[in-house]
C-alpha cells in the first residue's frame, strides 16, 4: 500500500463524507480527491520525475492537504516546512533537498523574494499585498485544469520516498529524515489499532503539519474515513474549544503547552465535552500533576501517554488503563514495533531500573537523513539479521519489572553533578507537583565545584507569588540532594520550538551568553 492509497480508498467508500473542516469550508473525501488529481497531474507537466522533491510551504488550510496528497499521487515526495521557518532556513530546505517545486502563498512573499535557487518552480496560492510575486503557475490555474477524475499511473512501490520531514536544530542545521510509504503506512497503521479509531471519529488538529504528530492526524484520519478539524494554531484556545464541541469532536492531540494552556482556563469546567473520546499527548512528557488535573476536567476521556520521535513517527504508548498506576511511564512497544534498552557497549539491559539507551527496531524506522551518511550510520546501525538496521534513539530510558518503558532524558540533556547523573524530567516532575507553577525546565549549567549545577525555570500561574527559597525547600523534601536545583529563575514565558515544545537548547544556550561560558558537553 501507499500512502496516496488511504485518500483513494476512503473516497471509494465515503465519496461524499466530509473530509476536512477548515474555517467553515467542508471538504468532502469526493472533492479532495478530485483536487489532488488535479495538482498531481500540474506536477507532471511540469516536468516533476518520480522521487523529486516539491516542498510546501503553507499555514495548515485546505491547500497544504490537497498539495500533501496531489504530490504522493505525482510519485513525488513532500516536504512540509513549517509556517514560520525564515528566509534563510527556507532556503537551505529548499536547497539541501534539491526541491523541484514549491507551492506556497502570497502571505510569504516576504520570505521568499529573496530566494536564489535557480530552476525552482513556483506555485502559487493567491498574491501579496503588493502584488509583487508573480507567480511561475497559480494555483487557481491548477485546479481548474487537468484531470479530476483519475490520478496518474502509478509509479512507485512502498520502498519509495514518500517524506522528507526536516527535524529542527538549534545548534545544527536541520536534517532530512528520510521517510518511505511502508514507513508511514506502518506508523499510521499500528496507531489507528491502539487508539481504536473508526469512520465516526472526529480529529481536531491546532499542530502544523511540518510537526509529524500533526501531519498523521491528517494522514490517519483519511485511512480510517474520519474528519480532521483543521486549525492553524491553538493561539485562541477558547474559540478552538467552541469548535470542538459544535464539530463533536472524539479526539485531541496535544503537547504539554497546550495542555498547560487548557489548565490555566478557568471556565473550561462549564464545559460539556460530551464526544470527546480521547486525547493524546506527544512531543514530551505531560508532568503527573498536569496527567491528574486533565483526568479531573475529562473523566469520561482516555488518555494517551505516548513516546515517539521523527526517525520512526511513534514507539510506545500507554493504555490509559494503566494511567493512574503507572502515570510517569510512555508503555511499552505499540503493535509492530520492538524497543530494547542498550548499555554503552551496545549490550541489551534486562535488569529492571537500570538506564540505557532505547533501541527501536520496526518497519517504521526511518531509511536515513537525506545527503547526511555520517549521521545516518551514527543511528542506525546494524541489527538482528543480515542487512536490517535498528534506531539508537539517543534517549535514556528504564523499565520496570512488567516491561513498561520510562523516560531518563535525552544524551545530551542529562545533567552530571558531584559524580551523579540528573535526569531533568524527574526534577521537573516534582516542580510542576507546586501549586502555582505553570511550567518548568530543568538545564544543567557550568560549576567550578559540581562539575554541573542544576538550574531550575519556571513560569508561575497568573496571580501566583513563590520564591526561590519556598521551590527549593520543597524540592529538598521530595527529592536526594543532588537533585535539588541550585539556582532558580522565574520567567514570564519559555522559548519555543516551531511544533510547541519548550526549547530546551535554547535555555542552555540562553545561559551561555548571559554567563560568557561555553556549555559543558557531557
Amino acid at each position: 500500500m501507499l500512502l496516496q492509497d488511504f485518500l483513494t480508498e476512503s473516497t471509494e467508500r465515503f465519496p461524499d463524507k466530509v473530509a476536512v473542516i477548515f474555517r467553515g469550508q467542508r471538504f468532502t473525501y469526493g472533492e479532495l480527491e478530485r483536487q489532488a488529481n488535479r495538482l498531481a497531474w500540474a506536477l507532471l507537466d511540469l516536468g516533476v520525475k518520480r522521487g523529486e522533491r516539491v516542498a510546501v510551504f503553507l499555514d495548515n488550510s485546505l491547500e497544504s492537504v490537497i498539495a500533501l496528497f496531489g504530490i504522493l499521487k505525482a510519485g513525488a515526495v513532500f516536504v512540509i516546512l513549517s509556517a514560520a521557518a525564515k528566509a534563510a532556513k527556507v532556503e537551505y530546505i529548499l536547497s539541501h533537498c534539491g526541491a523541484r517545486v514549491l507551492i506556497s502563498h502570497g502571505n510569504k512573499h516576504e520570505v521568499l523574494r529573496d530566494l536564489k535557487l535557480p530552476g525552482l518552480v513556483k506555485i502559487m496560492i493567491g498574491e501579496d499585498e503588493a502584488g509583487q510575486s508573480p507567480p511561475d503557475v497559480s494555483w487557481s490555474q491548477v485546479m481548474t485544469a487537468g484531470e479530476a477524475d483519475h490520478c496518474p499511473p502509478r509509479r512507485n512501490i512502498d520502498l519509495d520516498l514518500a517524506a522528507l520531514i526536516y527535524t529542527s536544530g538549534s545548534t545544527a542545521d536541520p536534517k532530512g529524515v528520510m521517510l518511505t510509504h511502508l514507513n508511514m503506512v506502518s506508523a499510521a497503521t499500528s496507531i489507528i489499532s491502539y487508539l481504536k479509531n473508526t469512520p465516526d471519529d472526529i480529529i481536531m488538529n491546532v499542530l502544523p503539519l511540518s510537526f509529524d504528530y500533526g501531519l498523521y492526524q491528517v494522514l490517519m484520519a483519511v485511512k480510517f474515513g474520519g474528519t480532521v478539524v483543521l486549525e492553524k494554531s491553538f493561539v485562541y484556545p477558547y474559540a478552538v474549544i467552541d469548535k470542538m464541541i459544535r464539530e463533536r469532536v472524539s479526539g485531541f492531540p496535544l503537547v504539554p503547552t497546550i495542555a498547560a494552556i487548557l489548565l490555566q482556563l478557568e471556565s473550561l469546567k462549564n464545559y460539556t465535552f460530551s464526544s470527546l473520546r480521547y486525547i493524546t499527548n506527544t512531543g514530551a512528557a505531560l508532568p503527573e500533576s498536569h496527567i491528574r488535573k486533565l483526568r479531573d476536567l475529562f473523566p469520561q476521556v482516555a488518555i494517551y501517554s505516548m513516546y515517539g520521535l521523527t526517525e520512526c513517527k511513534r514507539v510506545s504508548y500507554l493504555p490509559p488503563e494503566e494511567l493512574d498506576r503507572r502515570p510517569n511511564s510512555v508503555g511499552k512497544p505499540m503493535p509492530n514495533v520492538e524497543a530494547f534498552i542498550v548499555d554503552e557497549q551496545g549490550n541489551e539491559i534486562d535488569e529492571p531500573g537500570r538506564i540505557g539507551e532505547l533501541v527501536v527496531r520496526g518497519s517504521n524506522v526511518m531509511r536515513g537523513y537525506w545527503q547526511d551518511p555520517e549521521e545516518t550510520a551514527r543511528v542506525l546501525r546494524p541489527g538482528r539479521y543480515p542487512g536490517e538496521v535498528v534506531l539508537y534513539t539517543g534517549d535514556y530510558f528504564k523499565m520496570d519489572e512488567e516491561g513498561y518503558l520510562f523516560f531518563v532524558g535525552r544524551k545530551d540533556d542529562l545533567i552530571k553533578t558531584r559524580g551523579e547523573r540528573v535526569s531533568p524530567r524527574e526534577v521537573e516532575n516534582v516542580l510542576h507537583q507546586i501549586d502555582g507553577v505553570l511550567e518548568a525546565v530543568v538545564i544543567g549549567v557550568p560549576d567550578d565545584l559540581l562539575g554541573q549545577a542544576v538550574k531550575a525555570f519556571i513560569m508561575l500561574q497568573e496571580g501566583k507569588i513563590l520564591s526561590e527559597k519556598e521551590i527549593i525547600a520543597y524540592c529538598m523534601d521530595k527529592l536526594e540532594f543532588f537533585m535539588v536545583p541550585k539556582f532558580v529563575e522565574f520567567l514570564t514565558e519559555f522559548p519555543k520550538t516551531a511544533t510547541g515544545k519548550i526549547d530546551r537548547r535554547a535555555m542552555a544556550m540562553r545561559e551561555e551568553r548571559l554567563n560568557g561560558l561555553f556549555a559543558n558537553k557531557v
